[in-house]
């Protein structure tokens, strides 16, 4: 291919529509440093369109691209694309997953540091020693031959073999890691060859290392220096400690780090998980049993400030349950109001009550150097064998979490929450707090000023401008493309039923409305039947309606998800059946980020706006956004808009996306709710927050007819190999 130099990377005979301009354009962009904001239509190219430009970058500017994803089949599609671009153009790849995945021996983080250290030091104190026998044999043959000065040499090296043996001796008593100890004393060239071939897995990296007794985690740790690029998830980036420890490993600085983000509308919310912290009531009751044990003098008053906060928490639940409440809490976390408008959350003010001693501040100061000695001390005996396992100090946990609930708890986008559950072995209810991060752009700006450019791409990201407010990216390129594929091959309809507000749902004449437009919309498919819901339990309401697990022949097999449901299992069988409907939510794994290519599903529905659910966590992000963005988006309501409208239409707009995947593929994709057509709904319309284009492609129908339209629709595509069904 000839034209932008960018394209040696390209591995394929030739571009999408549009993918050819979308490289052209991520590459000025990045040769000017600015991130970028891309847009494109599902099955459109986007991976490639970022990455092609992003490796050309990098390897004319001494860079590595980094592109993650937190959809596990986005990543084995880079690995995919990787592999085809280095039969193209060679590139040195690494594809990076957690330590825990990886571990050959089943231990976790900390436990691994210390592990990894001493036997570092153990394979180094070997070295030396092999070393201090070689000097001492060539000064033993030197003396033999007359040389005085070399006697006294030799002495000197052999009191140093001497000392030597003794930490080796030590050493050997300690816990070592045997498979890491082999990556030391071993020759591992083969490995980094062998890794080099081909882009490898994390699952192909563990198998070989497995088989050979070597630490594969380590060894790809020591395979990233100056690689063109790396794959992972979102973890490595948006963790700020665990990033800078990963550009390490990859030897470069920040700034000579690209980023590429897929389905970077999940990265909100992943920023916000990352950011927030909790405490459980269980580890605070072990730093007070470890606290006990301690004879240390700052003891006591660490005692005193977390058996405060500790008695607090559980006041603080009992008060928000009530009498009787705790009855019903079950084995899943629960959210307890404890937020205040006007002061401090419960929590806190039943703290500072129950609280009595020379200062919380200072009591906290003393717990957490108390936490800091007994930490070190846990660390020194595991690593000199003492213990069989790193013991973590609870002290240093609570103490920590404590001092920041009190110091952070009342700041713009934090927000306190208090949680309770029931212990499925004992049966007690116990609680947790929680400092809920609700603005992401406290992690994600960071993150974005210290790269040297970031693409940040996805299907759903518009508004653009929400985008950079959320997650503080500065003055980025954007680009949209829609799908460019004909026209003709698709019908996209809001269908005018009752409107599936929450208090709506249970009403006997909606539910037989949406069951009429189900039962049409599956019948008049010549093929398979995607079926998104709010919400699990409303998935599995109407597949029972419709006859699921009664074997509903006139309208194929009737399949049902649900949070514990194998999905991927489910959605083999369900692409691999002739005539099915598939019950899922909106929320759960196959609503983004898997294709239903061809056959596998010719028409989409989405029952109903999907808003999140209004709980008190969606209610302080609100009330954060618009107080952080009020000036600065005087167009919207921002804490409405940027919360709960944009990421609704992104799921709607995703769960549409998964059908239609190519230019060939044809299908109907269909929206069942009043609130998508363009009856006014005040501010529960939502066909404004869809894009213009995609706007222009809704064609509002009554429940009755949509059965006329895709009949019509797929007749004319020849779609129903036979007769069709009459209506």
């Amino acid at each position: 291919m000839s034209g932008s130099s960018h394209l040696r990377f390209f591995p394929y005979e030739e571009p999408y529509p549009n993918q050819r301009e979308a490289m052209d354009r991520v590459a000025n962009a990045l040769s000017r440093d600015q991130d970028v904001l891309f847009e494109g239509a599902p099955g459109t190219g986007k991976t490639l369109s970022a990455l092609v430009p992003a490796l050309e970058h990098a390897r004319e500017n001494d860079r590595t691209v980094v592109i993650t994803t937190n959809v596990h089949q986005q990543m084995r599609q880079f690995v995919e694309d990787a592999r085809a671009i280095t039969r193209t153009e060679p590139i040195r790849a690494v594809v990076f997953k957690g330590k825990s995945s990886m571990c050959h021996i089943g231990v976790e983080y900390q436990e691994c540091q210390t592990l990894r250290d001493t036997t570092r030091s153990m394979a180094e104190t070997e070295s030396d020693k092999r070393e201090l026998e070689r000097r001492q044999r060539e000064l033993l043959a030197e003396s033999r031959d007359g040389d005085a000065g070399a006697a006294a040499a030799r002495q000197t090296v052999m009191d140093e073999l001497d000392e030597l043996e003794d930490e080796l001796e030590a050493i050997e008593a300690a816990n070592v890691c045997d498979h890491y100890y082999n990556n030391l004393t071993r020759d591992t060239d083969a490995f980094f060859e062998w890794l080099f071939e081909d882009v490898r897995t994390p699952d192909d990296v563990y198998e070989y290392a497995d088989e050979r007794d070597l630490c594969g985690y380590e060894l790809l740790k020591d395979g990233m220096e100056g690689v063109d690029l790396v794959v992972c998830n979102y973890h490595h980036l948006l963790d700020p400690t665990i990033r800078e420890q990963f550009f390490r490993w990859i030897d470069r600085d920040p700034s000579d780090i690209l980023t590429v983000f897929d389905e970077a509308h999940n990265v909100e919310d992943a920023a916000r998980d990352h950011a927030s912290r909790s405490l459980t009531e269980r580890t605070v009751d072990a730093a007070l049993e470890e606290l006990a044990d301690s004879d240390d003098s700052r003891a006591d008053p660490a005692k005193n400030v977390l058996s405060a906060f500790r008695d607090a928490l559980v006041e603080a639940y009992d008060d928000a349950l009530g009498f009787g409440g705790r009855e019903s809490v079950t084995e899943s976390w629960k959210d307890v109001s404890v937020a205040n408008d006007d002061r401090r959350d419960d929590l806190t003010l039943a703290f500072l009550d129950r609280y009595e001693g020379d200062g919380i501040d200072a009591e906290l100061e003393l717990a957490v150097q108390l936490g800091t000695a007994l930490d070190e001390e846990y660390e020194r005996a595991y690593r000199e064998g003492e213990t069989t396992s790193r013991t973590e100090c609870q002290t240093l946990q609570a103490a920590r979490f404590v001092s920041t609930w009190m110091d952070e708890g009342a700041s713009l986008g934090q927000h306190p929450v208090v949680s309770v559950r029931r212990d499925r072995s004992t049966n007690e209810v116990y609680g947790r707090a929680e400092l809920y991060t609700c603005i992401p752009r406290a992690v994600t700006s960071a993150l974005f000023d210290e790269v040297a450019a970031s693409v940040l791409m996805s299907a759903t990201l518009r508004p653009f401008d929400v985008t950079e407010n959320v997650l503080g990216v500065e003055d980025p390129a954007t680009l949209a493309y829609e799908m460019d594929y004909p026209e003709a091959n698709r019908r996209t309809y809001a269908v005018d039923t009752p409107p599936l507000f929450a208090s709506e749902r249970t009403d006997p004449a909606t539910q037989e409305a949406v069951s009429g437009v189900l039962r049409d919309a599956i019948r008049f498919t010549p093929g398979n039947t995607l079926v998104f819901f709010p919400s699990y339990s409303e998935a599995e309401r109407y597949h029972e309606r419709l006859g699921g697990g009664r074997g509903a022949s006139d309208r194929g097999s009737l399949y049902l998800d649900g949070s514990e449901k194998d999905e991927e299992r489910l959605r083999r069988t369900f692409a691999a059946s002739d005539d099915a409907a598939l019950f899922t939510s909106v929320w759960g794994t196959l609503a983004e980020g898997v294709s239903f290519d061809g056959d596998d599903a010719r028409t989409v529905v989405v029952v109903g706006v999907p808003y999140p659910h209004l709980s008190d966590r969606m209610e302080a992000v609100q009330d954060a956004y618009d107080r952080a963005f009020a000036d600065r988006d005087r167009a919207r309501d921002p804490g409405w808009a940027y919360a709960v409208e944009v990421p609704t239409v992104r799921k709607t707009r995703q769960a549409l996306g998964r059908v239609i995947r190519g230019p060939d593929e044809f299908g109907v994709r269909v929206l069942v709710d009043r609130r998508y057509t363009t009856a006014d709904m005040g501010k529960y319309s939502v066909r404004g927050a869809f894009p213009p284009e995609e706007r222009a492609e809704l064609l509002d129908i009554d429940a009755a007819k949509l059965k006329f339209g895709m009949l019509n629709f797929y007749g004319d595509h020849d779609a129903y190999g036979g007769s069709p069904p009459e209506p």
